[in-house]
């Protein structure tokens, strides 16, 4: 997988994290409660991708030989989950509590890095630089959440309603692409 490939991979899986942010932003601006979120989310967007590394190297060896299948598979389902959520919009529900703080802040942390794991799971069975990857995917979601949070205003009008959307088609593209190289097939 190229250096552009995992970069593009890092910033649809950043698209969740944008999202809260920005919708956390708009009533959260201190900058301990900016600090938390941007260091939770990239941290547990590393960790998650780096459980799925360790979970696909464990079971690569048993499905080398359609693992093209298995990542399409796995990049179809989440970036099409993140077109169904997007079209839902049943996302943000108004809270008084601070949710940068205590278990608000696991689960959002959680719940935007659940995706990093079947990420991690597809990297193992494509070979990709593991370290720098999952490096790239917290600094990508840690940056995403920062700027989000910082323009949350603005973003929150005008890039909500498209910005997940097209992190999920950016991963069900790189999906195509690997089922394509691995049955031979040179589309794109």
């Amino acid at each position: 997988m190229s250096l552009i490939k995992i970069f593009l991979l890092s910033l649809a899986l950043a698209a969740d994290a944008f999202s809260v942010g920005a919708a956390v932003g708009l009533s959260h601006t201190a900058p301990r409660q900016v600090f938390r979120l941007t260091w939770h989310f990239g941290l547990f967007q590393s960790l998650f991708a780096g459980m799925g590394v360790i979970a696909g190297s464990v079971f690569v060896r048993y499905i080398e030989s359609w693992d093209h299948w298995v990542a399409f598979g796995l990049l179809l389902f989440i970036g099409g989950k993140m077109i169904v959520e997007s079209l839902r919009g049943d996302k943000e529900e108004k809270d008084t509590r601070d949710a940068t703080k205590g278990m608000s802040l696991m689960g959002l942390s959680t719940a935007v890095s659940i995706d990093a794991f079947g990420a991690g799971l597809v990297l193992a069975t494509v070979h990709a630089p593991l370290a720098f990857s999952i490096i790239c995917i917290g600094v990508t979601s840690l940056a995403a959440t920062l700027v989000s949070m910082k323009l949350a205003g603005a973003i929150a009008t005008r890039a909500g309603k498209w910005l997940e959307p097209a992190a999920g088609a950016v991963l069900i593209l790189l999906g195509l692409k690997i089922l394509f190289d691995g049955l031979g097939i040179s589309f794109f």
